[in-house]
């Protein structure tokens, strides 16, 4: 953090997207929130954490960690994943049967930091160099965020503030092509509707920082939505220093939009009143 100029950053852990209803899956989102809550406590300028919830078809379970993790262990948000579930029986995080756990966030006006699930494809991966990080995870957070908008639920509790990992994944590029043909397929939302509720997602940076990716983020949404993101320690310094120097390089001649990307912007996010550099969702 130090080596890269970080004065703060949101840690998240991956979602527990398998699973069962059960009170071993309960003691494992509690066990791992408790952990980051223990890092928080030691280092309270330099870290805050996204809670992570037991797996989601536990609704009443889910909604009794979500009180938990706010109200005593004091995380700034809730880490989901696109999906939960194997095969046949995933279910997506805008699937009716979730409907409370949005409510529940919507009254809070949290914020979820939303992450595609590292789920392998019914085909194989193309090569190795295009695994499932690569190839899949980008997609996986497009089709959660499309399911919210095209569901409804993102209109329907727009105080809940969701940041998709990765700068969406192929979300921004495919917005487009879900406004008319969801509408087509008989979405009662119009093209401006579905384009405008994809414009109400954050989109944080990590492995996705790139001059060109950043120019067309510009054009998609407002200055205010982008985030700062690395993903490390899940991926090396050096490759996390690769994509911040583009952040850089992009905003360079822009004093206030670097500022509001590196840090400006997800303080107001999670109200924060001091502290330059913040770091959200890290590994």
């Amino acid at each position: 953090m130090d080596a890269s100029g970080i004065d703060m950053a949101v840690l998240s852990l991956p979602a527990l997207f398998t699973g069962s209803v059960s009170e071993e899956n309960r003691n494992e989102a509690r066990r791992r929130n408790t952990e980051m809550s223990s890092i928080i406590n030691a280092h309270p300028t330099r870290f805050a954490f996204f809670a992570c919830l037991p797996f989601l078809d536990d609704v009443d379970g889910v909604l009794q960690e979500i009180t938990y993790a706010l109200d005593v262990l004091h995380a700034v948000g809730i880490s989901m994943s696109s999906s939960y579930g194997v095969g046949v029986d995933t279910k997506y995080i805008g699937d009716d049967r979730y409907d409370a756990v949005w409510a529940e966030l919507d009254r809070r006006k949290a914020v979820v930091f939303l992450h595609g699930t590292q789920m392998p494809s019914a085909t194989p991966d193309p090569h190795p160099f295009l695994c499932v990080p690569i190839s899949q995870v980008p997609n996986e957070t497009f089709k959660a965020a499309a399911h919210l908008v095209v569901t409804g639920r993102k209109r329907k509790y727009p105080e809940t503030k969701i940041v998709l990992a990765h700068l969406g994944g192929t979300t921004p590029m495919l917005a487009p092509r879900v406004a008319v043909l969801s509408n087509h397929m008989g979405c009662s939302l119009t093209y401006d509707e579905i384009l405008g509720d994809f414009g109400t997602f954050y989109y944080e940076t990590a492995l996705s920082s790139y001059g060109p990716s950043l120019a067309f983020m510009d054009a998609f949404v407002s200055p205010d939505r982008i985030l700062f993101g690395t993903d490390f320690p899940a991926v090396g310094i050096g490759m996390a220093s690769w994509y911040t120097d583009n952040v850089k390089e992009r905003y360079g001649d822009d004093k206030d939009k670097l500022e509001m990307v590196l840090g400006g912007n997800a303080l107001k996010l999670f109200q924060y009143k001091s502290t330059s550099k913040v770091e959200v969702g890290a590994g």
